[in-house]
């Protein structure tokens, strides 16, 4: 019992630590959450928590100059998640992943492949929940669909 609380405890210390970094970045010091969040994905290591191998590229990515280096952190996010892909809090993140990975190749100018990952995202939206994360993303989703030309994907939803 003991030992699940410690692990429980240095699982919510590396989140809180996540969760600091993403506030230094949205308070304009990007280049310094770049820097922390680097050495946090070194500690956590390729054996770390998917979860958090996931959270943490998934922001790194937001941190990059470069589209190239951002789709590629994005591509890590979505391969870590795919390795805990069960986790109810994981599978709430594909929807997510997926239009991050489409909005990287808009910037890139690969339309198809941005078309193909906010379908993706369309369908795996499906699973969110009506509360204010699910209606924020399922809206992000949809403003996607119109600036790629893919409006009315209303099909999807019930595939």
């Amino acid at each position: 019992m003991a030992e699940h609380r410690q692990e429980q405890s240095a699982q919510d210390a590396v989140l809180t630590r996540i969760g600091q970094l993403v506030m230094l970045h949205h308070g304009g010091d990007r280049e310094e959450a770049r820097r922390r969040l680097l050495e946090l994905w070194t500690e956590l290591g390729e054996d770390g928590d998917p979860l958090h191998r996931c959270t943490v590229a998934h922001y790194l990515a937001d941190t990059q100059d470069d589209p190239f280096d951002e789709l590629a952190w994005d591509l890590r996010a979505l391969t870590a998640a795919e390795e805990h892909e069960r986790a109810p809090a994981v599978r709430a993140l594909y929807p997510s992943l997926h239009l991050n990975l489409a909005a990287d190749y808009v910037k890139l100018g690969r339309t198809e492949a941005a078309r193909t990952h906010v379908r993706k995202a369309r369908r795996s939206a499906r699973g969110l929940g009506d509360d204010t994360y699910g209606d924020g993303v399922r809206a992000a989703i949809s403003r996607m669909e119109l600036r790629l030309g893919e409006g009315g994907l209303d099909h999807l939803r019930s595939e």
